[in-house]
């Protein structure tokens, strides 16, 4: 038994926590069991850092209390207790975010990110800046609606399509990150409107950790 993927999604919301578990859906065919959980003590939406910060003590003892996992994903765009849950165990633990732009980065030359509100920018950029890939962000451009918004096709579709349209032609942008969780129902849309690769972090981060699972489980086989 290789135990399981847990994908933590850090707000509260069980509508979000349902797209996140479909887009990871195809990813289940290689066999590993994934299961997506909502932190219950978390916002419905995290829009500030202060509300992403405020979620990684609870996320941390939601991670622990979880004996079957091989590996988690955090499922939050700024990947809120990433270093800390690294600290707290030795499996596999990747962020959305993180492994969004590593992905962008085999796609294209210059990744353009969809964030939901203008403040969710300066922390995207903090994050970029660290990873060493400023000089690959085409642009970060934000929709201006708040995560509880994205679950409806009327009031964010549309949006991200002008928005992904604007950062190819605008920024020249040639791969798009979709900047939070919640918007993973459009993704197949927003690829063939804008006609560039468009990257999903849910899909992104829990591919990363199934491949580590993989390697770590081989890794143990040799060594018995």
């Amino acid at each position: 038994m290789t135990g399981s993927l847990i994908v933590i999604n850090p707000n509260s919301s069980e509508t979000v926590s349902q797209g996140i578990d479909a887009a990871v859906e195809p990813l289940r065919r290689f066999g590993v069991p994934i299961r997506c959980l909502t932190l219950a003590e978390g916002p419905p939406g995290i829009e500030s850092q202060l509300q992403a910060d405020l979620t990684i003590a609870p996320m941390l003892a939601l991670a622990a209390a979880q004996a079957d996992a091989a590996g988690y994903v955090i499922a939050c765009f700024g990947d809120p207790g990433l270093h800390a849950l690294r600290d707290q165990t030795a499996l596999p633990v990747l962020g959305i975010q993180e492994s969004a732009v590593m992905t962008a980065l085999t796609l294209g030359q210059r990744f353009g990110v969809i964030a939901i509100l203008p403040g969710s920018i300066p922390r995207h950029l903090r994050a970029f800046g660290s990873m060493g890939v400023l000089d690959r962000l085409a642009g970060d451009r934000a929709l201006g609606l708040g995560v509880g918004d994205l679950a409806d096709p009327g009031k964010s579709l549309a949006a991200m399509i002008a928005t992904g349209k604007r950062l190819r032609d605008e920024d020249g942008a040639d791969v798009l990150i979709m900047g939070c969780a919640g918007m993973a129902q459009y993704r197949a849309t927003l690829e063939a409107e804008t006609g560039l690769a468009v990257v999903e972090p849910c899909q992104a981060a829990a591919a990363m950790a199934l491949g580590r699972i993989a390697l770590e489980l081989s890794h143990r086989r040799v060594e018995t």
